[in-house]
């Protein structure tokens, strides 16, 4: 599997945040070019504060 492969956006769903790997997550200081399933467990939307298991692939 390439690197670009891994690299897919999630979405919060009742919020609508997107996760973008290319762009990490400033608020939560998440470092650009983090793939969504190395965020850690407790890593939470910055929007909505809901869990990593509620975001969908998009």
């Amino acid at each position: 599997m390439s690197e670009e492969n891994k690299m897919w956006q999630c979405q919060m769903q009742s919020c609508g945040y997107i996760y973008n790997p290319e762009k990490g997550c400033k608020k939560s200081k998440v470092p650009a070019g983090v793939p969504f399933e190395e965020l850690p467990d407790t890593w939470r939307c910055p929007l909505c504060g809901a869990s990593k298991k509620a975001f969908k692939p998009v």
